[in-house]
Parts: structure tokens; sequence; C-alpha cells
């Protein structure tokens, strides 16, 4: 189902997805072949880091959903969709919430558009794609799927915004970046989980990719915030972060790749800060 302009009002649920769900790639950092990035339909979208916010509910608590919704079509959303805070789970081909490739995404973002208000249940199949400049902001995901959101513009002017909510129980990635382009993630939370963010360490198109994050509350168990490639000129800027949990000390706060476009597993070449592709001081880490 498409969705152009400004959604229904909270009060009033969104209506029912057609039957034939949109094709959409998926690509990770796992040992499988990742694929190609999808182009975006307008690269030169504004940059949606100047929004200001609508809704704040950075690091609150976890909100309890309005509504419930299934959705057995991927959703596309041209324009700006409210979700009322409902939450959203896949059933029918968009009904897995497992680790393979390819699947379907609940949300697919037009170049431009904002989804805001939303909670995605399980299973969640392959998130939201943003098919270029895209806005998060206030979206939670319960139980992550393959990947929570990809992001997916192919210009290095992208512009990618996750402001507010939250994402819990990710085996693996939670943002998963295979574009080009800038995201920026802020006023976050994150719960057991994988990696916060990668740069595609095997997609078959690859980019220099770049990350900001602030104001990021990290609970464990995990592996690593952020990874990004060396290789391909990526830098991840990270400041305001908050570890809390016994395990905190575990995770990794950057770790650095070398990627390829080969499929390959991409090999790890180091961690911690350095100046250049792992941006932070020890002042801007807190362990709680």
């Amino acid at each position: 189902m498409a969705v152009t302009g400004s959604s229904p009002s909270s009060t009033k649920a969104p209506s029912s997805p057609s039957p034939a769900t949109r094709s959409a790639t998926s690509s990770s950092a796992s040992p499988s072949k990742s694929k190609a990035a999808s182009k975006s339909k307008n690269p030169k979208a504004s940059d949606p880091s100047s929004r200001t916010p609508s809704t704040s509910t950075a690091l609150g608590a976890w909100p309890t959903a309005t509504a419930g919704r299934t959705v057995s079509a991927t959703i596309e959303v041209s324009g700006s969709y409210d979700g009322g805070l409902r939450r959203y789970s896949g059933s029918g081909a968009l009904g897995s919430d497992g680790q393979d490739e390819d699947q379907g995404p609940l949300f697919e973002l037009a170049d431009g558009a904002v989804l805001q208000n939303v909670i995605l249940g399980s299973p969640a199949a392959d998130g939201v794609h943003c098919l270029g400049s895209c806005t998060l902001r206030n979206v939670w995901w319960e139980d992550v799927g393959e990947d929570a959101a990809t992001f997916k513009g192919t210009s290095a002017s992208a512009r990618y915004l996750v402001v507010g909510g939250g994402a819990r129980n990710a085996d693996d990635k939670v943002l998963q970046h295979n574009g080009a382009g800038t995201l920026t993630i802020k006023n976050f939370q994150v719960e057991n989980f994988g990696k916060l963010y990668r740069s595609c360490g095997n997609c078959e198109t690859q980019y220099e990719r770049h990350v900001v994050v602030s104001n990021v509350r990290v609970t464990g168990p995990g592996k690593a915030l952020v990874g990004v490639n060396v290789n391909y000129g990526d830098t991840a800027t990270l400041s305001g972060i908050t570890f809390v949990g016994g395990s905190a000390k575990e995770i990794s706060v950057c770790r650095r790749f070398q990627g390829n476009d080969t499929g390959d597993e991409p090999t790890t070449v180091g961690s911690g800060p350095d100046g250049t592709h792992c941006r932070y001081t020890p002042s801007d880490i807190t362990y709680g």
C-alpha cells in the first residue's frame, strides 16, 4: 500500500495494505552475500537532520501500544506517516523474524519521507527500508527481525535521521547502512543486540559512509556499538554514549573493518578511537 502525504490521525487506524507486496532488498554484514543498495528516488531531498522533532520521548519509558495492526504487504510511504503509536506486526510473506536475506520490510520510505510514532512488534520481517534521505522519529522495535532499519540512498548527499525511539532483541544489526551518505542517531536506546550500527561490510556496491551517534543509552548484552569500513573512508563520530548493565564493558564502542564487495565476511582490523574512522574520546563514553 502506498501512502502519500500525512497519514490518518492517531484516532483512526490507517487503511489496510493491498495484497501486492513490494519487493525490497536488504543487505547485511553477515557471511551470506549482501545485495546491492537500492537506488534513491530523489537524492536531492533536504537534510532531515535539520528538522526539529515534534515528539520529545527521548530516553523515556518504552511506550504502550494504542492498538495493533498486522501487515501482510509492505506499506510504502511518501511524505509523512504517523502511526499513532500502534503496534505493527508482519503476517504472511512478512511473518518472519529470522535472519534470512531478501525479506521485505513492513515499511518502505521514499526519498524524503518521515515515519513517526510507530511500534514494530514481532514478527517484524526486515523492519524499515529508506530508499533515500528519511527521518525515523519516535520509532520503536520491540523484537528486531533481520534488521530494524536499512538505509539505501545512493547519493553521497543522502541524509538519514533516527531520533528518539529504541530497539530491543536484535540477533545481529539494528541499523544497517547499505547505501551512501550520513546517518545521524540521537536520543535513542538499544538493548540486547549485536551491533547498533553497521556500515555494510560486504555489499555488492560499496560507498563511503558516515554515522553520527549522540545521546544514546546502551544496555547489554551486545557486541559492538558501531562498525565502519576503513578502506572506504567511513567515519563514526560519537558523543554522550551511556553504557548500563553488568556486561556493558564487554561491548566494543567502535570496531573497524576491511570491507569488500564480494560477499565475503569482512576482516576486523581494529577497535577503539583512532581520530580518523572512530572519532570519540573517553569523556564521550559513560559507564553507569
